[in-house]
């Protein structure tokens, strides 16, 4: 088998990050890419941003529904991770500029207040290390032209990851029943998308549970403070400059974003 250049692929995405551009998928250009070899490539990369003053706030969660594992042709969700400089606050507005090719998903985050470290983490684990949640729209972006992208090139490139905006009131998860929750996304005052938590692994506390025994494997645990967005309840949309989206949730309210 080929032995991968990962430094290669690290300082390609990062070029294509810094200079606003797309590269070819990396399951083309590197066919025997591994999914090993994909999350070295974006620790790397993480570790490249932390060392430059970059403070890693939390993760991301996506592939968390059937539809799009099969698309994938996976049967597991991925993980990417949130810096300090991704985050955003309900009602901002974001430049275009520093973006490729955004999508927007509507999700639940999680705020932890105590650390949560598999392998063994369950259900109720995550609900007692929970301090509470609140709706997020998270802007995807992706490196590979054209959103070409199998599992390992989204895993290499962190997960698609580029921003994320934190809104609502925080809810403790003690009054809530994520499965049934209810979304409503809208844009520019109008509904185009509505959802229910089922629809992230059956109830979004099931993808932070498989986040924090997956990184168990790893000795990595889910810190205390850290947001964990748990996955998109809708299929994700192109964003365009002039448009306000916004994710309305039942019990925990709701956040707005402005693209410009």
């Amino acid at each position: 088998m080929a032995i991968i250049n990962t430094l290669g692929i690290t300082e390609q995405l990062r070029t294509a990050e810094q200079n606003r551009c797309t590269i070819e998928p990396l399951t083309t250009t590197h066919p025997t890419i591994s999914v090993a070899d994909a999350y070295a490539i974006q620790l790397a990369l993480i570790e490249e941003k932390v060392a430059q003053g970059a403070r890693i706030v939390g993760k991301k969660i996506g592939l968390t529904s059937e539809a799009m594992q099969k698309m994938f042709q996976v049967t597991t969700p991925d993980y990417g991770h949130l810096l300090d400089s991704m985050m955003h606050v309900d009602g901002d507005t974001i430049s275009l500029d520093g973006l490729i090719q955004p999508r927007l998903e509507a999700e639940v985050g999680f705020v932890l207040n105590k650390e949560l470290k598999g392998p063994g983490i369950t259900f109720t684990d995550v609900i007692d290390a929970t301090a509470y949640v609140i709706p997020v729209l998270e802007v995807v972006d992706s490196r590979i032209r054209d959103w070409q992208i199998r599992f390992e090139d989204t895993v290499a490139d962190n997960g698609s990851s580029a921003r994320a905006i934190l809104g609502g009131k925080p809810t403790s998860l003690l009054e809530l029943d994520l499965h049934h929750i209810g979304m409503i996304f809208s844009r520019n005052g109008e509904a185009f998308a509505t959802a229910a938590g089922a629809a992230v692994m059956g109830n979004p506390i099931h993808a932070v549970v498989w986040l924090a025994n997956e990184l168990g494997r790893f000795d990595i645990p889910l810190k205390a403070g850290e947001v964990i967005l748990s996955g998109a309840l809708t299929a994700a949309v192109p964003v365009h400059a002039g448009e306000r989206y916004m994710a309305q949730f039942a019990h925990i309210g709701s956040v707005t974003v402005t693209f410009e």
